[in-house]
């Protein structure tokens, strides 16, 4: 696989460690060291993946995740030292599409890299209907009896699963992995408030979809299914 990768991170011999495996891996990698530095150069680049820290100098990861994301639909991937389920969530509802913790394997930030292209490019222009929600997952729109509804990239990658897969009950291990694309440890009941979070914003007239089912996960109703 192929593509230019942009690293913001301020540690040189990270970045540097980090790029040296993704060119062994056939990308073309690109290094800066500060949040400003890194929001210039990926609006120059216009890289096919953005390796993100948090902790920054000049302007914080999240601020540059947040801006970018207002930009483009360039996925970012959270490379960072913080590991409360908390923090992965602002991490993810700035949006992230995917999250790694320090200290890591940088294999596994290849492989995770590639995941992530993976599903960027098999993305095709599709719009999925249940009921009266409509989500186009080519502009990540969505609308709710005709009206636009603003989600996070978390709520918006949690509805798309439940989308694909109407009246299945799905337990938090399954929304994470197919969420996600991997086992997102120590998220398993934080999971539980993005849904709660995004049942609030979802409330269609005809009634709630996403329904808890005690005791197993959750289910995505659609009546005419």
């Amino acid at each position: 696989m192929s593509g230019t990768v942009l690293i913001v991170e301020d540690n040189e011999r990270i970045a540097n460690w980090v790029k040296v495996y993704l060119e062994r891996a056939g990308f073309s990698a690109e290094v800066a060291l500060d949040g400003e530095s890194g929001l210039t150069l990926a609006r120059r680049l216009i890289p096919d993946l953005v390796i993100l820290d948090l902790t920054l100098p000049r302007l914080d990861g999240v601020e540059v995740c947040k801006i970018l994301r207002r930009e483009s639909a360039i996925p970012i991937m959270m490379l960072t030292a913080r590991e409360t389920p908390a923090e992965r969530i602002i991490g993810l509802d700035s949006g992230a599409d995917d999250y790694i913790i320090k200290p890591f394997d940088p294999d596994e930030v290849v492989a995770r890299a590639k995941a992530v292209l993976r599903r960027v490019r098999d993305r095709v222009q599709r719009v999925i209907t249940r009921g009266s929600i409509t989500l186009s997952e080519t502009t990540r729109s969505v609308t709710v009896d005709e009206t636009p509804v603003e989600l996070t990239q978390a709520q918006l990658a949690l509805l798309s699963t439940f989308m694909h897969h109407p009246n299945q009950v799905l337990t938090r291990y399954q929304l994470i992995s197919l969420t996600f694309g991997y086992d997102f440890d120590g998220y398993d009941r934080a999971i539980d408030s993005q849904i709660a979070r995004l049942r609030k914003k979802i409330r269609p007239a005809a009634g709630q979809p996403i329904r808890t089912v005690y005791g197993a996960g959750y289910k995505f109703v659609v009546e005419d299914q």
